[in-house]
């Protein structure tokens, strides 16, 4: 496995559901089944939906070919393999999810929750809900010093989460919010993934929403955020990593079949596998496309549907 395939494997959460896409139930589910079947089909992880709407997705998924209600999104459409959800809920949500996948657990299965904790009592409400029967991703707020609280999701044996954007520039951390965050994450040994904001590779100015007339906002790139991410787990000193998050020149990341390098730092491509495997998760986009398009605007993938 090269540097670039380790990073990219099943890297994207198909979050299709949430602005600014919001797209309808049918429509998010027809993608993602098609996203599946496709050749970037090694990014795809999860689909992501919140949990009061799990009966509308099981009725839009139900209308799929049976082929596509199967395919395993990172094998060929032959095999067969549940469609793992993430879905957003908490503690008081555990017998749902429970008798969900008692019901349809074959076909689509609850593979990930996502929640939100304020504090250490709302963190161990979601371990005695959950225990170790689920994998449980908790928001960290990322206004505020974030190593108690991410200490307390890893001490329950959860993982944490970070919003890196959203609609509004006001919903991005900045800089040093998400360093202290992943940094945090690395030295408590608890495994993350991100959210909102990492449609593109590489920091910039894009449109927050699909509106004609969208306000612009600076916008981290999933490079940025996950290649700092590898290389804070593979020893390098956060203040040197820190520039990596504001970084937008394509040039500055190469990727060989050994080593990803961004400028003076390098990770070999086992230590690229082993912090995704076992650290650096998944990041949710409401668009599973347009990450697929840039990076082979970048030359980075081929062409892709």
């Amino acid at each position: 496995m090269t540097a670039l395939t380790a990073l990219l494997d099943g890297l994207v959460d198909y979050a299709g559901l949430f602005p600014p896409a919001a797209l309808p139930m049918d429509e998010a589910v027809r993608n993602y089944a098609a996203y599946r079947a496709g050749a970037s089909r090694a990014m795809l992880a999860r689909f992501v939906l919140p949990v009061a709407r799990l009966e509308e997705f099981v009725r839009a998924a139900s209308v799929l070919p049976s082929e596509q209600r199967s395919a395993s999104p990172n094998a060929s459409p032959a095999d067969s393999a549940p469609w793992p959800l993430a879905v957003l809920g908490g503690a008081s949500d555990a017998a749902t999810l429970d008798a969900f996948d008692a019901t349809h657990g074959s076909t689509w299965r609850v593979d990930t929750v996502e929640a939100k904790a304020e504090d250490a009592a709302g963190v161990a409400a979601l371990a005695a809900a959950f225990g170790g029967r689920r994998t449980v991703y908790v928001e960290v707020p990322a206004n505020r010093e974030p190593a108690y609280l991410i200490a307390e999701v890893g001490a329950a044996g959860l993982r944490a989460k970070i919003r890196t954007g959203g609609v509004i520039v006001e919903a991005f951390p900045s800089p040093m919010q998400v360093m202290a965050f992943v940094a945090a994450c690395v030295s408590l040994g608890v495994p993350f993934k991100a959210t909102a904001g990492l449609h593109h590779p590489l920091r910039g100015e894009y449109a927050l929403t699909y509106a004609a007339d969208a306000p612009r906002g600076t916008m981290y790139g999933f490079l940025n955020v996950f290649v700092a991410a590898v290389l804070l787990h593979a020893g390098h000193a956060p203040g040197a990593v820190m520039p990596l998050l504001e970084e937008s020149d394509a040039s500055s990341i190469a990727f060989t079949d050994d080593a990803l390098r961004w400028r003076d730092l390098s990770a070999t491509s086992a230590q690229v596998a082993a912090a995704r495997a076992t650290f650096a998760g998944s990041f949710g986009s409401c668009s599973f496309m347009e990450p697929v398009q840039d990076l082979a605007a970048l030359s980075l993938l081929p062409t892709s549907r």
